[in-house]
């Protein structure tokens, strides 16, 4: 949650109680979140309708409170502007019990992705830098079908070199390889 993650980067640079509070608000949302989660969509949902209601009401009136007395150009003030500007997206997993609180799942999926793309500022050209970014979509891809990229990319250089046909290129795409990891 993006919101948490502004209001820590706060109480990092020395005491600061209105967003240790925000934190803890929050830390509140996430210790019920891992209690219900692996449950199934409706559970979830209802679980969240129940418990998450009188702790957001706490936040909401922390955040009204506080927004008022906080200038907003301080860093606090602008997290606290944060929050609140995008407080209906914040809530989304609210209205479906198969939302999870965060995309912290989606992001640990793609940070090698992005890693990956950053080091292609060194390809030294255009054409190199495309090249790369080829190659280091088909092996995200690999690793996000559960295939080896090694045995992929093998497998994949052997059946072009024995004529398979250009024609039937998605053959050779890593879904249509067996799952090797």
């Amino acid at each position: 949650m993006q919101a948490r993650r502004k209001l820590i980067e706060i109480t990092r640079t020395g005491p600061a109680p209105i967003a240790e509070e925000g934190v803890a608000l929050i830390r509140d949302l996430y210790a019920i979140e891992a209690d219900i989660r692996g449950s199934d969509p409706a559970a979830r949902l209802a679980i969240r309708e129940q418990r998450f209601t009188p702790i957001l009401a706490h936040i909401d009136d922390w955040l009204i409170h506080h927004c008022a007395r906080t200038s907003a150009k301080s860093s606090l003030g602008e997290a606290l502007t944060y929050i609140a500007k995008y407080c209906g997206g914040l809530g989304r997993f609210l209205t479906d019990g198969r939302v999870e609180i965060d995309n912290n799942t989606v992001e640990h999926t793609i940070r090698p992705i992005a890693l990956n793309r950053k080091n292609a500022i060194f390809a030294g050209h255009d054409a190199g830098a495309e090249n790369w970014a080829v190659i280091a979509s088909l092996i995200e891809t690999s690793k996000m079908n559960n295939v080896d990229p090694h045995a992929w990319l093998a497998a994949r250089r052997i059946a072009i070199v024995q004529g398979h046909k250009q024609s039937h290129f998605k053959d050779l795409l890593p879904w249509n390889f067996p799952v090797t990891v």
